[in-house]
């Protein structure tokens, strides 16, 4: 966790209310203004509003984000591990890495992903729910799965895919962090980061892991523009800060503000978020 490194700022944009023409335009208005990562999210139906509202699928998306954006970074935040067999999502994360490469550049996928929680979409998919142990077993045996079949495929990812994982179960999760993670999201409050990083560090230490390489993301507050709550975060370590908007608006303006404040903190130490 260096506390060197920029800050940086994902927007999730939820696809949800909104026809893909919004979104499709949504995306290209966060690249314009300077986001650094966009993110979607891995569910079936709307989160909030109308549960039965317009809604999209995840993966099929990227692959549109991948070839329409020119520089920043998306993924899924998170995928869910129990839609799709584990060698399938690397092969799919590999596939949207090379899609995203222009100009001999590098690939620019983010592979997040969780063990899941959203028991309707379980429900109405097919797959079975089982407990939150059961699906955290299941991520860890995915995972040195899809690191392997990236060691296989031809071709290969164009870069090492970055692996980010959600959650702060401080008995699983977070060893699966210290084990596979290059960023670690959570929605954890800036006065018990510390406590979540040094569980994290005792894993690393028993897995063998320098854990201070992965970066740590964390949610800024929704409905409000709060700096106090950002510069809280930012003190505790995070370095990834992630915003979601819903549509059909998917308004720029706290997009805008914390842009803003993103340049402040790096302009402050000296450091770009590029």
């Amino acid at each position: 966790m260096s506390l060197t490194a920029p800050a940086r700022l994902g927007i999730q944009l939820q696809p949800q209310h909104a026809t893909y023409g919004q979104i499709r335009d949504a995306v290209l208005r966060m690249e314009d203004l300077g986001v650094d990562v966009v993110f979607n999210w891995d569910h079936f139906f709307p989160l909030s509003g109308d549960r039965d509202g317009l809604h999209f699928e995840a993966w099929t998306m990227l692959g549109a984000w991948a070839e329409q954006t020119e520089r920043v970074e998306f993924g899924t935040l998170v995928n869910c591990n129990s839609y799709r067999n584990a060698d399938l999502q690397a092969d799919m994360a590999r596939t949207l890495d090379h899609i995203s490469a222009k100009g001999g550049d590098t690939g620019r996928f983010i592979f997040g992903t969780g063990s899941g929680w959203f028991e309707r979409d379980y429900d109405e998919y097919g797959y079975e729910f089982g407990t939150v142990g059961s699906r955290l077993d299941d991520l860890a045996e995915a995972l040195p799965r899809v690191k392997a079949r990236w060691a296989k495929l031809n071709p290969g990812p164009t870069r090492e895919i970055p692996i980010m994982i959600g959650g702060q179960g401080e008995q699983k999760t977070l060893r699966l962090v210290a084990e596979h993670a290059d960023i670690w999201h959570s929605f954890v409050r800036p006065d018990a980061i510390a406590h979540k990083l040094d569980v994290l560090a005792r894993w690393g230490e028993r897995v063998g892991r320098d854990v201070s390489e992965i970066t740590v993301s964390n949610e800024l507050s929704r409905g409000r523009l709060d700096d106090d709550h950002a510069d809280a975060l930012y003190d505790a370590g995070v370095r990834l800060f992630t915003l979601g908007i819903s549509g059909p608006d998917y308004d720029d303006a706290p997009v805008q503000h914390w842009l803003a404040w993103r340049d402040r903190r790096n302009d402050a130490v000296g450091v770009d978020a590029a």
